[in-house]
């Protein structure tokens, strides 16, 4: 169990209070006029933001009571021109306010679902001890908390290195790459394309904020050379690949554009 949930363990071990219940009713019961209080007080940007919250919250009920309503089906009255309809027949009604999707809607669900099939579905993990080595600092050589990626990396162009003092994580210039050589799967074509950002490192979320690209991990890359174009004219500037190599071992990042 992980550490933060030592509240869950301790209700799972000993259980909880004989009048749970009752003041977990009484304070949701409270809740309607403690947040009335609270937009009556509340002034300037705590206020906006709490109003915001609230609208939210109002948009997700409304959505949810409109798909109850679409849930409901109204069976039209059929007029029985010639003899009695079985009573195994009764119930079979024609639905007016049902939600029925066609073929083609389903179809065109299933090709953009289609879409995001990644081409490496499963990927070795990597482990923390194989992507980070550790750096020995200070006068003494004792302090152990400096980090230095062995894998490569992507950092955009606006990156500015901290200071070594406060530097936690070290990427090495040499294993910093920012343009990635894509195949598109439709094409058979491989074109030599910069690296926007990477979106996911299946991993761990560390190693994506800190930009690592180990093999399956999917980085978006700049197709605006391509010339690719919407439906509406519009160019499609980015789109998402996944890295099909090991860039630490062979020196430049491959990858398969997801279309």
């Amino acid at each position: 169990m992980p550490q933060n949930e030592y509240m869950e363990r301790h209700a799972k071990l000993y259980g909880r209070r004989l009048d749970y219940e009752e003041r977990k009713r009484k304070k949701e019961a409270r809740l309607p006029k403690e947040r009335a209080r609270k937009a009556r007080k509340l002034r300037g940007i705590k206020a906006k933001l709490f109003n915001k919250e609230r609208r939210n919250e109002k948009i997700l009920i409304s959505k949810k009571i409109k798909a109850h309503q679409e849930k409901k089906c109204k069976k039209l009255d059929e007029k029985v021109e010639e003899g009695a309809v079985p009573h195994y027949l009764l119930d079979r009604g024609l639905q007016a306010n049902a939600k029925v999707l066609s073929n083609m809607i389903k179809q065109k669900r299933k090709e953009k679902a289609g879409k995001w099939d990644v081409p490496l579905p499963k990927v070795r993990a990597q482990s923390d001890a194989e992507v980070f080595r550790e750096l020995k600092s200070g006068k003494t050589k004792r302090k152990s908390w400096k980090r230095m990626v062995t894998k490569v990396t992507f950092v955009g162009e606006n990156f500015t290195r901290k200071p070594p003092k406060f530097e936690r994580f070290i990427r090495p210039m040499g294993l910093r790459m920012n343009k990635a050589h894509v195949t598109h799967p439709e094409l058979k074509t491989t074109f030599y394309l910069p690296i926007i950002g990477v979106k996911k490192n299946p991993s761990s979320p560390m190693l994506t904020s800190l930009g690592v690209m180990t093999k399956g991990t999917v980085i978006e890359v700049n197709i605006s050379d391509l010339g690719l174009v919407t439906q509406t004219g519009k160019v499609v500037w980015g789109k998402y690949a996944q890295v099909t190599n090991n860039p630490e071992n062979d020196g430049v990042v491959n990858a398969v554009l997801l279309v």
